[in-house]
């Protein structure tokens, strides 16, 4: 409740400005390649772009929600307002990870919604399958914002993670483009990146397209979940960079 809280105090900073964003670039999009592209079948470009860009967004707000709380707590000094009171390590990972997908989710739902009308996107292709990879990708992304949010002592190193590892993880990541397009070895490279399997496991929700097998996704997130997962409960449970 106290991430949740804190995210929907500045609602039109942390859900309406990422919805903008996701709409400029549809925009961008619209008039730069608009009918001209087949990406996958009789799937038109638009209808193929708006799962990925509503994906990275869910992505994007799920890691800037736990690394910023973590990052703004220390620089503000009342990072002991998280540290003091009796809670275990488990009970911190799971409450930094719940806001952090809420917050993601949330941006994931409003944008969907305005994306679609743009994209002619219908009625779920594979619901249940959109519902895992919403979930585990967003998971994941959380966790990793945990991680940043305990290395980064101030701001300048929180951006740095974001615009050297985050942003070229989204961006390279299938959400434009389709990763059979890419000539070898670029399409192999794409393929180890995790956040591609959450996009494209998303974009085979919605609209039953997917580059990958499903089933690999999953996998491939279930385990980067369990890793990140590990390490985060690691991280918290020493206090490392955050009691002196």
């Amino acid at each position: 409740m106290r991430e949740v809280r804190r995210f929907t105090k500045v609602g039109m900073q942390t859900v309406g400005a990422p919805v903008i964003t996701s709409m400029l670039f549809m925009m961008v999009f619209a008039v730069a390649v608009g009918d001209r592209a087949k990406l996958a079948g009789d799937i038109d470009f638009l209808t193929f772009l708006v799962p990925g860009l509503v994906m990275m967004t869910v992505l994007q707000n799920a890691f800037a929600n736990t690394s910023s709380s973590l990052v703004v707590s220390k620089v503000q000094g009342n990072i002991v307002d998280i540290l003091m009171p009796p809670l275990a390590a488990g009970e911190l990972l799971a409450g930094l990870a719940a806001g952090g997908m809420t917050r993601g989710i949330a941006v994931g739902i409003v944008a969907a919604i305005v994306l679609g009308a743009f994209g002619d996107i219908g009625l779920p292709a594979a619901p249940f399958a959109a519902i895992c990879f919403l979930v585990l990708g967003s998971l994941a992304l959380s966790f990793a914002g945990i991680l940043a949010g305990v290395w980064a002592n101030k701001f300048d190193e929180m951006a740095a993670i974001t615009n050297f590892v985050i942003q070229p993880l989204a961006f390279l990541s299938g959400t434009f483009y389709s990763v059979d397009r890419l000539p070898p070895p670029f399409d192999l490279v794409a393929t180890l990146n995790p956040v591609f399997y959450a996009i494209d496991g998303f974009r085979f929700g919605l609209i039953g397209v997917a580059d990958r097998p499903v089933v690999t996704g999953l996998l491939v997130l279930v385990l980067v979940n369990l890793v990140l997962g590990a390490l985060c409960y690691q991280v918290l449970a020493s206090g490392f960079r955050l009691k002196s």
